[in-house]
């Protein structure tokens, strides 16, 4: 289920991206950035429609979804 970012509150909305960049294997290509860079850019992907947050009823969870996993999941 597809939950528009603008109904999380902040603290809900910052937990979620911030788990999300710290996982093991995120890429942000040949640079480093620091966790306010990569919430940023994943801010800036919500925004933009590029990702979005998906959640999951059965697992009680919540997911970041890219527009490049979508794409991946569909074919």
């Amino acid at each position: 289920m597809k939950i528009p970012f603008t109904e999380l509150s902040t603290e809900a909305l910052n937990g979620i991206i911030e788990e999300y960049v710290s996982r093991e294997g995120t890429e942000y290509g040949s640079r480093e950035f620091n966790l306010q860079e990569k919430v940023k850019q994943v801010t800036r992907q919500l925004e933009k429609g590029e990702a979005f947050i998906d959640y999951d009823p059965e697992t009680q969870s919540c997911h970041l979804v890219s527009g490049k996993q979508l794409i991946r999941q569909k074919q």
